[in-house]
């Protein structure tokens, strides 16, 4: 029997059953653990729990993550879902067959993929297209699987989520789906993120021997990030004690980066962190003395809120969901222009006025992002859609 099923109560009467995916819940620490996971586990702790509404049967192997959440009720598997391939045919096959054995009435499949061959209504996530909009950052197979299967996902979903505006426009654009059919959830910002004491951050510094002054950058290292414009932008600048701090595991396709930094002469002023655990990412925040964002592609931009929060000023790629994120209250530029980039950057080390405007402003702009909206809002999807079966 591969199927192994945590205890759960009987179905309580009146109620429907909202099946959820969350097998993209990552146990290790690495890059994996970032985005996605970190989102799919935000919106399981903040659903809300009410007497009349629906019971929430989440299907993960990190059945211990969701030990704090109450209400819900964790259905796991022998099947070792972090291997891709085995997660693929766990959730086309081994998933629909237990939605029946649970009496699902609505399935959400939080990643892109829902089962084909299932007869049951299903919601879906997708968090972006950037494997349509830059396609060579992708390994040929991964591309054409996540494509074909978001496509017949969204084509069938009875709706869609997306975590920003500019994915929501991107499903209607790419696929038809119509934007009635669409709801944007944002990502919502956790409370470790804010200014911390000064002695806090300067003992930080001094534990990891930090320069005085440097750029951050904080995402996996993969091509859509950009970091090649920001290491030109970098030697461009005249502050040749200004250092940049890549905070973030290897993804893929990433030797370039390595390479570039030996190419502008940067070893000494470029520093990998490698992946750092997300309770070490406000100090990281509050060192620095800018975020640099100049990805070509995000679904939201996640760490853009984050050092707003944390009254660090931000610069940002004006690209696909970034400005949704940065407001008003960042700096924007070409992401395919290191000049620019380089201006801004200047711009924010010497203009103490903007500098003080752009921490005030980037800490208002974070208090609109919430995982305790984004847990009720995607509870009054999963109702509104059972209300229409």
């Amino acid at each position: 029997m591969l199927l192994q099923t945590m205890s759960h109560p009987p179905r309580a009467f009146g109620r429907k059953r909202v099946g959820i995916n969350a097998h993209l819940l990552s146990g290790e620490a690495g890059y994996r653990r970032a985005g996605i996971h970190h989102y799919i586990m935000q919106i399981l702790r903040h659903l809300p729990r009410e007497e009349d509404g629906p019971e929430y049967l989440v299907f993960t192997q990190q059945t211990e993550e969701l030990t704090t959440a109450s209400g819900i009720h964790a259905v796991s598997s022998r099947w070792p879902t972090q291997r891709r391939l085995v997660r693929i045919i766990w959730e086309q096959l081994v998933w629909p067959w237990s939605a029946s054995q649970h009496s699902i009435d609505l399935l959400h499949s939080m990643a892109f993929v829902s089962p084909i061959f299932s007869k049951r209504p299903f919601i879906v996530t997708v968090y972006d297209l950037s494997f349509i909009h830059y396609p060579d950052s992708f390994p040929a197979l991964q591309r054409l699987y996540l494509t074909y299967q978001t496509r017949h996902s969204v084509h069938h979903a009875r709706h869609v989520i997306t975590i920003s505006e500019s994915g929501r426009r991107d499903v209607h654009q790419f696929f038809g789906v119509p934007l009635e059919q669409i709801s944007v959830v944002h990502p919502g910002l956790d409370p470790v993120y804010r200014l911390l004491p000064e002695p806090s951050v300067i003992a930080f510094r001094q534990q990891h021997q930090l320069p005085d002054r440097f750029l951050l950058h904080v995402g996996t290292l993969q091509p859509r990030k950009n970091i090649p414009v920001l290491l030109q932008a970098l030697a461009q600048l005249p502050d040749s004690d200004l250092h940049l701090v890549l905070v973030g595991g290897k993804g893929w396709l990433f030797d370039t980066i390595f390479q570039q930094v030996v190419a502008l002469g940067l070893q000494d002023r470029v520093h990998f962190t490698g992946y750092v655990p997300d309770k070490a990412l406000p100090l990281w925040y509050n060192a620095a003395t800018a975020f640099i964002l100049p990805s070509l592609y995000e679904g939201f931009g996640m760490p853009v809120v984050e050092a707003m929060a944390c009254g660090t000023p931000v610069i940002a790629a004006n690209t696909s969901s970034i400005p949704e994120a940065v407001g008003t209250s960042g700096l924007l530029f070409d992401p395919y222009n290191a000049a620019e980039l380089a201006d801004r950057i200047m711009a924010v080390l010497h203009d103490p006025a903007l500098l003080a405007k752009m921490k005030a402003d980037g800490r208002q702009q974070a208090t609109q992002f919430s995982w305790e909206r984004a847990g009720q809002k995607t509870a009054v999807i999963y109702r509104q859609t059972l209300q229409r079966l």
